[in-house]
């Protein structure tokens, strides 16, 4: 298949956008805008996110990921929700009429629902992280909200999701994962600025901003500061 093509796999209503020409090592990407920018710290990390990306969207949210290890919980990476505020507020007013008083679950469905403009900076906490496990934590959580929101068993889709990163490249402290849902439901994946793939699928889409906004969050506190910052779209 040439570069930049869509195509349909089996009998399932999903496109993948192969990226040609995958290099082997992942270049560091240009910090030029952000480091102009003001920057919110996250507490626990010490991790900085700049409060605006190039594109205008708005961080609304920093928390953290950890992974249980023989019971004792580890710092995975920092991660900031960002987004366009025309479109949140577009579709919270589409249906919402009234000012709220507080988040409702209601809220947090909508943007689950309706999950283009939403973008995950990921900022790595720990070094010499191998992309596979990189790979395997993405593919179980997503696999898991997937089956939460109906979608079935679907390991072939969600291994894609990192497209074609080399299991061997190990990322280290400092390394960023971008994650964008695209209009169109195109869910982007860049490693150190360097798209990686990009899958077309409502499910998938609506699956990964369920694992930062959904019934069990990855971090509850940015959750919670997340719907807040809806609130306060009204």
């Amino acid at each position: 298949m040439s570069s930049n093509t869509l195509s349909t796999t089996g009998n399932q209503d999903i496109k993948e956008i192969k990226i040609a020409n995958i290099e082997n090592e992942i270049h560091e990407e240009s910090q030029c805008a952000e480091t102009e920018m003001p920057v919110e710290v996250e507490k626990k990390t010490g991790v900085s996110f700049p409060i605006k990306l190039h594109d205008g969207r708005e961080l609304k949210a920093i928390g953290v990921r950890r992974k249980n290890v023989f019971g004792f919980p580890f710092k995975i990476y920092s991660f900031g929700i960002y987004a366009d505020n025309q479109k949140l507020a577009a579709v919270l007013k589409s249906k919402l009429v009234e000012r709220q008083a507080k988040v409702t679950k209601e809220m947090y469905e909508m943007v689950i629902d309706n999950p283009v403009g939403i973008t995950v900076k990921m900022v790595m906490v720990i070094s010499n992280v191998p992309m596979s496990m990189v790979r395997k934590n993405l593919n179980d959580g997503i696999g898991v909200a997937i089956r939460k929101l109906g979608g079935g068993q679907n390991n072939e889709l969600t291994k894609r999701i990192m497209g074609e990163a080399k299991d061997e490249i190990k990322l280290t402290h400092g390394s960023k994962i971008e994650v964008t849902c695209l209009p169109g439901y195109v869910l982007e994946t860049k490693a150190n600025g360097k798209v990686v793939n990009k899958l077309e699928s409502e499910l998938v889409c609506r699956a990964f901003v369920y694992l930062y906004l959904g019934e069990d969050p990855l971090d509850k506190e940015a959750k919670d500061k997340f719907g807040m910052s809806l609130v306060s779209m009204f």
